[in-house]
């Protein structure tokens, strides 16, 4: 007995599926894609609930972000995606630096990495004045740290940095903080619930507009070859420098979007290496 248990504790035991996608909602999760495998994902925003029924409820009006992610390594990942709000251009790099583990080696977290920036290309609303191409630039730096508490329940924080190269007034910060706090508890093999909520930590009241912190509350459900993700929010844009800092919408009023994810993923190139390699 004693050498089979030297035996396993020789063994690295990696944590597998803390969340079941690469989003908990909004925001990034500690998931990567492992390398060779390509993520094509689909995501939409309605209207607000409190529009009525002559909007159907917010079901007229949608907002569409398309996206492609992908696993260069099983410790890196690369995503671009485009945005219908605000015509923006998205890309991103997702780092894995340490992986939740027991065994030999034993690791009570997972941390990753993720640096991202943004291009809007919406005119700029006065065209007689100079506009730079670096006004339309915003830069996102995040960590992630993760824990699979048990096999229901699973935990995110996210400390967050946001600088955007031009804001409307100079009154409004071109730098932002938040920490965002996630979490999923699986329901079934198949279902789970999930929520997601980011503090701002920087004074809410912009001399242009008044934003709130925003909260998403929906579910997973994975069919075998997709993910979808289905929920609720308060937040209309989808990159974290449309919902960390430019959420306008308030729960208490009914300024909730429901909205969903669609996740696909394909192998592209087989590696002889597992995923949690």
């Amino acid at each position: 007995m004693n050498i089979l248990n030297q035996d396993t504790l020789k063994e690295i035991n990696y944590t597998t599926a803390t969340f079941k996608s690469t989003r908990i909602m909004n925001g990034h999760s500690i998931e990567r894609m492992p390398a060779g495998q390509l993520d094509v994902r689909i995501s939409h925003r309605f209207g607000t609930l409190n529009s009525g029924g002559y909007n159907f409820f917010g079901l007229d009006v949608s907002n569409i972000h398309l996206s492609l992610e992908y696993g260069i390594l099983n410790w890196l990942m690369i995503g671009v995606g485009r945005s219908e709000f605000e015509k923006t251009f998205d890309g991103f790099a997702k780092f894995s630096i340490l992986r939740q583990s027991s065994g030999a080696k034993d690791m009570p977290v997972s941390v990753s990495v993720v640096t991202s920036a943004a291009l809007k290309t919406l005119k700029f609303p006065d065209q007689t004045r100079t506009n730079y191409f670096t006004s339309r630039l915003t830069y996102v730096a995040q960590i992630l740290v993760a824990r699979r508490i048990s096999d229901g329940l699973s935990v995110q924080l996210t400390p967050s940095y946001v600088h955007r190269n031009l804001v409307a007034t100079e009154l409004d910060p071109n730098d932002i903080f938040a920490l965002g706090a996630g979490a999923r508890l699986k329901l079934s093999k198949r279902i789970s619930l999930n929520g997601e909520y980011y503090y701002i930590v920087n004074p809410k009241t912009y001399l242009s507009q008044q934003i709130y912190n925003p909260l998403s509350i929906g579910f997973d459900i994975e069919t075998g070859g997709h993910v979808f993700q289905l929920f609720f929010t308060n937040s209309l844009g989808m990159t974290e420098k449309q919902f960390i800092g430019e959420t306008t919408g308030q729960w208490k009023k009914g300024d909730i979007h429901f909205g969903f994810n669609i996740s696909r993923v394909f192998t592209l190139k087989k590696h002889q290496k597992p995923a949690n390699y």
